[in-house]
């Protein structure tokens, strides 16, 4: 069994067809598909999604950094509601994001640590995103004296970073389509880290992986995912899947 840790399943790309591909995937063996939020936008049809597969479709909450803007407090207090109202798997995706626009970045570290101190006081697991942000991320995850259990979203860093958040404790990484990628160097990376830190994502609709890259992704794609580490750990897809869904209820459990 397979458990896709990062999808966004919610999103309007999927509206035409987004039952047949859920369905299809779960046939295949995808049976978990974890849903990080992305801001007040997306929270009604992510939930939607959970009542139509509850016992495949899991919602976190959270405020993307990428939509930390002016009315970043009042997209906060929109997640605080709901984080009041009804039970998360974790609160996601949150992170600092640098790669297009640095306008907001003190919000952006201000809305992490919020949201790592929510994560704190509910329970809940965390999932990162990062983008051009591993020094300040990192900063800020050393500057708590404790933290919840994380899967930092999409890694794509370099061996020293992977071992820099396994040593924070409880930390798993997020490995998708780019470790397809010919010249992403994150086969090499990933050759060098043991399975128990890793988890499958896909996060579709994006990234897709090859023979799939620059089409819609989709959740059968993970399938592609597990083949890629099996070739550069020497191992089957078969332990692949065992590990990494073992590591997925790790951290949502």
């Amino acid at each position: 069994m397979f458990t896709d840790t990062h999808t966004h399943l919610y999103s309007e790309e999927f509206n035409l067809d987004r039952v047949q591909l859920i369905e299809k995937a779960i046939k295949n063996g995808i049976t978990k598909f974890y849903l990080p939020n992305i801001d007040s936008t997306s929270i009604n049809g992510m939930i939607e999604l959970t009542k139509k597969f509850p016992t495949n479709c899991f919602a976190m909450m959270g405020l993307h950094p990428c939509s930390v803007a002016e009315n970043v407090n009042e997209e906060l207090a929109v997640v605080s509601n709901w984080l009041q109202i009804q039970k998360f798997i974790a609160i996601g995706e949150i992170g600092i994001d640098l790669y297009w626009d640095k306008t907001f970045v003190t919000q952006q570290q201000n809305a992490f640590e919020t949201q790592i101190k929510w994560a704190l006081k509910f329970n809940y697991p965390i999932v990162i995103h990062c983008r051009n942000a591993f020094d300040e991320i990192y900063e800020i995850l050393k500057s708590f004296k404790q933290l919840p259990k994380a899967i930092f979203h999409c890694f794509s860093g370099t061996v020293d970073e992977a071992h820099k958040i396994i040593d924070l404790g409880n930390f798993k990484l997020g490995i998708g389509g780019v470790v397809t990628f010919k010249n992403s160097g994150l086969d090499k990376v990933v050759e060098q880290i043991d399975l128990q830190h890793l988890v499958l994502e896909t996060d579709a609709p994006y990234l897709a992986p090859v023979p799939f890259r620059g089409k819609r992704n989709e959740p059968i794609y993970i399938l592609e995912v597990a083949k890629k580490i099996a070739e550069i750990k020497q191992t089957s897809i078969a332990k692949v899947a065992e590990i990494t869904t073992i590591n997925a209820e790790f951290i949502f459990a």
